[in-house]
């Protein structure tokens, strides 16, 4: 199919973008912004969105803050134009903490995608099952936004409502998120019929263990599913059972089934709800497995 008729408009910086978004708003248009495209374009294409018009972002990689990647402290910032992959292969920049960021790439879709496709255009677009809105739940994230107002931080927890509905504003434009809580011994994994489909269900995990004692029960841990409800949630239930546990098979397992049964997951044609519970529970428990062996030695020696 082909997109519904759209005007089309270049944005030369940011305050040009949330400029020309306004000015747009305010004549009765509705705009979108464009990026890579890899989300946006295949919706249009099937009418299942039909924007007036497109304000393209493209010119805005010459600054190079809006592709960039860096630590500073203990956190991770990155640009909101960077590609998947510039981030799959961002190395050591990410350092150990962060590492299952570039680990989850190998998710996102595939290579053309990962190569065009921008980290703050899957944030936005806010699909429940997009990896990058699971690992802004689990590593805490803040969406940096600017708008007519200035410039204002979105906490993940605060950012998806539903549907493909996320809390930044029609005349904002995401600058930066910030990954703030480092995990060192974090995993996602996913199930879809093909690799590079969205998947049926995805889980992202992190595990907390006293870094003196790490042969001891965990401290606690986080939990996150995407496809089991309209937005990725975290669920308290299975990260209440990682609290004090000791690591391992039963561990594992019983934070699976706790997982699985807290949520209440749609069907549709993708599966039942009992088909994403029975995911739900092999893949939080498989994710669990992984996020353990995980280990800042490991990584190094990569």
């Amino acid at each position: 199919m082909k997109p519904a008729a759209f005007s089309y408009h270049r944005a030369h910086d940011v305050a040009d973008a949330v400029g020309l978004l306004g000015e747009l708003a305010a004549a009765g248009e509705e705009p979108k912004l464009i990026a890579g495209g890899q989300s946006l374009i295949p919706m249009m294409n099937f009418r299942l969105a039909r924007p007036t018009v497109l304000v393209d972002m493209g010119l805005l990689r010459r600054d190079p803050a809006m592709s960039s990647i860096r630590r500073a402290g203990s956190e991770l910032r990155i640009g909101a134009l960077t590609t998947h992959r510039a981030v799959e292969t961002a190395g050591h920049t990410l350092g150990p903490e962060f590492d299952v960021i570039s680990r989850a790439m190998r998710w996102v879709g595939h290579l053309p995608i990962r190569s065009r496709g921008t980290v703050a255009g899957s944030i936005v677009h806010g699909d429940a099952t997009a990896e990058w809105c699971l690992l802004a739940l689990l590593l805490d994230a803040v969406i940096v936004a600017e708008g007519p107002n200035g410039q204002r931080e979105i906490p993940a927890a605060e950012m998806f409502y539903g549907f493909y509905a996320t809390a930044v504003e029609p005349d904002e434009v995401v600058v930066e998120v910030r990954f703030t809580r480092p995990a060192p011994r974090a995993a996602l994994t996913e199930f879809a019929r093909r690799h590079g489909d969205f998947a049926t269900v995805d889980a992202a995990v992190a595990l907390d263990a006293d870094p003196v004692a790490e042969a001891g029960p965990l401290t606690g841990g986080r939990v996150v599913l995407g496809g089991v409800a309209p937005a990725p949630i975290r669920i308290p239930e299975a990260e209440a059972v990682l609290a004090g546990g000791v690591p391992g098979p039963d561990l594992f397992t019983a934070c699976g089934e706790a997982a699985a049964a807290a949520i209440d997951p749609p069907d549709d044609a993708a599966g039942t709800g009992a088909y994403r519970r029975r995911l739900t529970r092999t893949l939080v428990a498989q994710a669990l497995h992984e996020a353990w062996e995980e280990s800042t030695s490991d990584w190094v020696s990569v």
